[in-house]
């Protein structure tokens, strides 16, 4: 409520309208909890000519200040140009969308998959899958064609799934613009 309320105000305060804001999604920290990430993300698909920059991969447990600023800037400035400038262009990297349950299995969908989904660096990592009992353990991640396939022999009934939901997530969904996945849960309520 607080991150969209100070974009208002801002936008309030220096009469310009809704001008774009653009926003660098929480590094990988020790102290920095999923629900911060999750929180930025919302505000991003909720408050209008805002744009987010994903850093999963950029940075250092114990420093909340990434030394490669290169690349963050560079991911900033391609919000940038699609936002505020209208180029027609991918900006960010896989946003869940909706999840289908199959059988022992659960299908994910995403927006922001660019020219395809790629695990960079190896299989996926950083999925976790809980049935009904509420109970999270790793998973194991697939993609076929433009989904993500999760599934765990522990769990024949999927009710949920999160992605990168640590403080430090070890994770590698990517598109191949080289765009990070965001880390999400299927479970917000």
């Amino acid at each position: 409520k607080l991150f969209p309320a100070m974009i208002q105000n801002w936008r309030q305060a220096w009469g310009q309208g809704k001008f774009p804001f653009f926003f660098v999604q929480i590094a990988p920290h020790q102290n920095m909890t999923p629900e911060i990430r999750e929180a930025q993300l919302l505000t991003w698909q909720k408050v209008p000519r805002t744009g987010m920059a994903v850093i999963t991969d950029i940075g250092n447990e114990t420093d909340i200040h990434p030394k490669q600023k290169e690349p963050v800037g560079g991911r900033l400035a391609l919000a940038a140009r699609a936002i505020a400038y209208g180029e027609k262009i991918t900006y960010s990297g896989p946003v869940y969308s909706a999840m289908k349950v199959k059988g022992d299995q659960a299908v994910l969908n995403f927006k922001h998959i660019g020219s395809g989904l790629m695990a960079k660096g190896g299989d996926l990592k950083g999925f976790t899958i809980a049935g009904a009992d509420g109970q999270f353990t790793s998973a194991t991640a697939t993609i076929e064609g433009n989904k993500v396939i999760v599934s765990s022999p522990s769990v024949a009934k999927p009710v949920a799934v999160r992605y990168g939901w640590s403080n430090v997530p070890d994770v590698n969904l990517f598109n191949k613009e080289g765009l990070p996945a965001t880390p999400f849960r299927t479970d917000l309520k």
